[in-house]
C-alpha cells in the first residue's frame, strides 16, 4: 500500500454529469460522523501517532482537514460568483504547526460539520454549466468547478485513511 496516497490519487473524469457530483456530495454528507467514529474516543497518545515516519499525526490530520475544506468551500463559492478569480494557495505545512492545531479535534469537526453541510447544500444545486465554471490557483492554474466538487470528496476520504492507518497496527 502506498501510504502516501492510501485511496490512490485523485482521480476526475474527463466528462463529470451532475450524477457524480450527487455521489461525491454523499460522501461529504456521510464524512463528519464517519470522522467522529474514528476520532472522537482518542486518547492523546493515540492523537499523536503519525501514518508514516515524518507524516502529520492524527490531531494535525484533523484540523487540516477542517482547514482545507473551508479554503476549498470559499474558492468553490468564488468560482460560482466571480469570473476566474484568482485565488492564493497556503502553505498546509506552516498551517499545520500554527498554536490552534494542539487543540482538541472538537471544534475542527464541528467546523466540519458546518461546512460539508453548506458544501453538500451549496452542490445539489450545482448546474452543468456551473460545473463549467473555474478559478484560478496561483499556483495550479485553471480549476473548474466539477473538479474542485471532486477534490471536496476525496481529500476528505484521503485523509480518513491516513488517520485509520496511523490508528492500525502498521501506522508509527
Amino acid at each position: 500500500m502506498n501510504k502516501r496516497f492510501p485511496i490512490g490519487q485523485l482521480k476526475v473524469p474527463d466528462q463529470v454529469t451532475l450524477n457524480d457530483v450527487q455521489g461525491w456530495l454523499n460522501q461529504i454528507k456521510t464524512y463528519t460522523p464517519r470522522l467522529r467514529e474514528t476520532v472522537d474516543s482518542l486518547s492523546e497518545k493515540e492523537l499523536g501517532r503519525q501514518y508514516r515516519e515524518g507524516s502529520w499525526n492524527v490531531r494535525q490530520l484533523v484540523h487540516h482537514i477542517a482547514d482545507s475544506q473551508l479554503n476549498m468551500y470559499q474558492r468553490l463559492r468564488l468560482a460560482l460568483t466571480d469570473n476566474s478569480p484568482t485565488v492564493p494557495g497556503f502553505d498546509q505545512d506552516k498551517w499545520a504547526v500554527l498554536p490552534d492545531t494542539g487543540l482538541p479535534v472538537e471544534p475542527s469537526v464541528k467546523m466540519l460539520e458546518g461546512i460539508n453541510e453548506r458544501i453538500v447544500a451549496l452542490g445539489r444545486s450545482i448546474t452543468e454549466d456551473q460545473l463549467k465554471r473555474s478559478f484560478i490557483h496561483e499556483e495550479n492554474g485553471e480549476i473548474p468547478v466539477a473538479t474542485k466538487l471532486a477534490k471536496l470528496s476525496w481529500h476528505e476520504e484521503h485523509h480518513l485513511e491516513h488517520i485509520k492507518l496511523a490508528l492500525s497496527d502498521s501506522g508509527q
